[in-house]
């Protein structure tokens, strides 16, 4: 697939295309650009990251639901639900939570994190780092409780970790001057306030018939904290972000998300 530009003219609004933009380069579900759609960086298509969120969910939660239908533990279900998540995404953010472990962890110098950053092989940091979120989601979403709060949970805060992508790529420049983050371009202020607005309205939609509007503001709010921490640190060690770092916001927005959930009022 050629390498998108990452210009974009102002902020003409076309769903089909954005929506495409946004599946591919972030699940692997079976959508194809069109010719149109390769002028166009990742950035032009931040305003369907929600909804990119929401096809991720749909199918973490039908796993889930399956799993709780077929009589399995919570917990297993909820390995289930996560396992068919990454198969979704194709562990894109996985890889980017291990990778950006490894690089912040393992180096001193900005050089060094950025090259072992680009390093396929998983180290000893990045494997802990996803044990450990692994883990952590899989006892939040185990703890949610019924079958319908635990699919309304995985869809929400799917939705959400992805929305809290399009406020990182416009507030942090690309660490690199080349590789995917410079590529996708940083999208305007419109676009990245579109987006929001768009997740938090998918967001509180999907959590309405279980939640009331305090949790769900709660809920979006872990989110954003979860989303800060990989977005501070990159700031601070990398000057910058990342499509590993993009990841690792990802999916420490969807574990603040899922632990402020299930946490009692």
């Amino acid at each position: 697939m050629p390498e998108p530009t990452p210009g974009e003219p102002g902020r003409p609004w076309n769903w089909l295309g954005e929506a495409r933009i946004a599946l591919v380069f972030l699940t692997v579900l079976p959508v194809r650009l069109r010719a149109p759609d390769l002028r166009f960086g990742l950035s032009h298509g931040v305003r369907a990251f929600p909804v990119a969120g929401l096809a991720a969910g749909a199918i973490a939660a039908a796993a889930f639901v399956v799993a709780d239908l077929c009589g399995l533990a919570p917990t297993i279900a909820a390995l289930v639900a996560i396992a068919a998540g990454a198969l979704a995404t194709g562990g894109l953010h996985e890889d980017g939570l291990a990778d950006t472990a490894d690089g912040m962890a393992g180096a001193r110098s900005r050089e060094r994190r950025l090259e072992i950053m680009r390093d396929s092989r998983i180290g000893a940091h990045g494997a802990l780092a996803l044990l450990l979120a692994t883990g952590l989601r899989a006892a939040a979403i185990a703890a949610t409780g019924v079958a319908l709060d635990t699919a309304c949970a995985l869809v929400a805060a799917a939705i959400a970790s992805r929305t809290a992508i399009a406020p990182v790529m416009y507030l942090l420049p690309p660490a690199r001057p080349d590789g995917l983050s410079h590529a996708a371009g940083r999208p305007d202020r419109g676009r990245t306030a579109d987006a929001v607005a768009i997740g938090v309205l998918l967001c509180a939609l999907a959590l309405a018939p279980v939640a009331d509007p305090a949790r769900i503001i709660l809920a979006m709010a872990g989110a954003a904290a979860g989303a800060c921490l990989p977005a501070l640190l990159a700031r601070r060690r990398l000057g910058g972000q990342t499509g590993d770092v993009l990841g690792a916001v990802q999916q420490c927005a969807e574990i603040g998300f899922l632990l402020v959930f299930i946490a009692d009022p």
